[in-house]
């Protein structure tokens, strides 16, 4: 049985601070700009491990939040982390 980090959550706090309600679905980050914001939301080593896995790109926020889950699920970190919306 998995728990739960007390970081759970973090990266979806990371998606939102990175694209705010109301933003266009078009709207793009770089992955310098995920990293950037990660670094100024102080996540874990964990995290900040899963961000740095993203291949350089620009990203909205729905490809964002995939590639997240996708190296989430890969590491088994989906039920510690929680996954991203």
């Amino acid at each position: 049985m998995e728990m739960r980090s007390d970081d759970y959550g973090e990266l979806q706090r990371l998606v939102d601070s990175l694209f705010v309600p109301g933003v266009s679905s078009a709207a793009t980050v770089s992955r310098l700009d995920v990293e950037m914001r990660a670094e100024i939301l102080d996540l874990a080593s964990d995290l900040l491990e899963v961000v740095a896995a993203l291949p350089p790109r620009t990203y909205t926020r729905q490809r964002l939040c995939d590639q997240l889950n996708s190296c989430l699920v890969a590491r088994g970190w989906g039920n510690v982390y929680g996954t991203v919306e």
